[in-house]
């Protein structure tokens, strides 16, 4: 189970993480969180699909890594086959928390660093330092930042994305039916697409309206990305033919 604590300079100041990708460090994930401005880096590389949560039914726009849970095809040797990672995997173990900071009377809620300290990346020994011997923050920390930055605007984005595909009923579920080299059968079901079909009939209006909000290109990128389930084809049969 995760152990969030507030990222600060003088308890953690010898802490490290290890930045290399493998499954004992939490990569073996089967899909990943995106959002608008990211799925053209995404979809040159991952098929894109829409996850539904099944306790607040709400939509996000996912990267696939694989075709079931804790499975991710594109580890090999500890290194991530793929030129673009996605930067919901990139900020591992940090996440974005809030903190209330009274000023002049005034309390307000601001976001801050947290950090998994039980997450197995985290180290004394191994890693990239966070702090610099003398104080400030390391630059690998500073990047860390930035990205968190980006992460949770960008996330928050995705309700009105999601919100404008619904209205217009252009998100429908999918099945994907894959026979494996060796005759294996795989279903991947439970994800959603876009229905490309409704898409293209859509009024000019409502082209304007997605194209205004930056979403038009981003419906047609996810579409694009789907190409990527033969790569994910070719990844598990290459997977399965060198665990036999």
């Amino acid at each position: 189970m995760a152990n969030h604590v507030l990222l600060n300079s003088v308890e953690h100041s010898d802490l490290r993480v290890i930045t290399q990708r493998a499954d004992k460090y939490g990569d073996n994930l089967w899909f990943s969180p995106t959002f608008v401005d990211e799925i053209r880096s995404v979809q040159a590389h991952y098929p894109i699909v829409f996850h539904k949560d099944q306790s607040s039914a709400q939509f996000t726009p996912v990267a696939l890594f694989g075709f079931e849970q804790q499975e991710n095809l594109f580890l090999e040797s500890s290194k991530w086959c793929a030129n673009y990672i996605p930067l919901s995997v990139q900020r591992m173990p940090f996440f974005i928390g809030r903190q209330d900071v009274t000023t002049d009377g005034v309390t307000e809620q601001q976001r801050v660093i947290t950090l998994d300290i039980d997450s197995p990346r985290v180290s004394k020994t191994q890693g990239v330092e966070l702090f610099l011997e003398y104080g400030g923050n390391s630059q690998y920390l500073e990047d860390i930042a930035a990205i968190l930055e980006t992460l949770h605007h960008g996330l928050q984005g995705n309700d009105n994305f999601v919100n404008a595909l619904i209205s217009l009923n252009l998100l429908e579920p999918m099945t994907l039916d894959i026979t494996l080299d060796n005759g294996a059968n795989h279903k991947l079901v439970g994800f959603y697409t876009i229905n490309e079909d409704v898409l293209n009939t859509l009024s000019s209006d409502n082209i304007v309206q997605l194209h205004k909000a930056g979403y038009l290109q981003a419906a047609y990128l996810i579409l694009a990305s789907q190409v990527h389930f033969n790569d994910l084809v070719a990844l598990k049969n290459k997977r399965v033919a060198q665990e036999e």
